[in-house]
């Protein structure tokens, strides 16, 4: 009696078994791989082992263009480093990047509102470390990090004319000096 069961136990598992392969040999059929053109979009399809095949496919959509950037925001404040800038007192300017390498600079500077745009410059920019000299006396400007000049106009005609070095995200130092006199350090951060 158990030379029986282990017959029909065997047979059972052989069954089984081709059961199991023969399923998944069949659901594996349905999948194909399609060659395409990456160039073009186009499915290669016959392969070229069949040249009498038609080659025409549908082509694949180009994908969408990526949305710019919004815009970011740096505040920065601006300390005043003499008499003539400490009748106004501490400023706060605000810098919107537009990813382009321009952007805009607003700040309001006794009472007036004063408006402006900010561009990053390259490390041999002419003329970058002007405002740094005259600002803070420096003989040049050692800071790393991506450069930017920044101007401003009011409607009284006092104008502000700065340069800062952005060492990370919303973080750096920099310089202004306004047409009056007045003389500012600048912090990013």
């Amino acid at each position: 009696m158990d030379k029986t069961r282990d017959r029909t136990s065997a047979q059972l598992v052989r069954a089984c078994g081709g059961t199991l392969a023969s399923a998944a040999a069949l659901a594996l059929s349905a999948c194909v791989a399609v060659p395409v053109d990456t160039r073009t979009g186009q499915v290669l399809w016959p392969p070229a082992s069949n040249p009498t095949a038609s080659r025409e496919g549908a082509p694949v959509p180009a994908p969408m263009p990526l949305a710019p950037p919004s815009p970011s925001t740096y505040t920065a404040r601006l300390y005043p480093i003499n008499d003539v800038a400490n009748r106004a007192g501490m400023l706060t300017a605000v810098v919107t990047d537009g990813h382009g390498g321009r952007g805009s600079f607003a700040l309001s500077y006794l009472g007036e509102s004063m408006q402006g745009e900010a561009s990053r410059v390259d490390n041999g920019h002419v003329g970058f470390g002007r405002i740094h000299r005259e600002v803070l006396g420096l003989a040049a400007v050692t800071a790393q990090g991506r450069r930017g000049i920044a101007n401003a106009f009011g409607a009284r005609g006092i104008n502000a004319q700065c340069e800062y070095v952005l060492s990370g995200p919303s973080q750096g130092t920099g310089a202004c000096l306004f047409s009056d006199g007045a003389r500012y350090q600048l912090h990013f951060g």
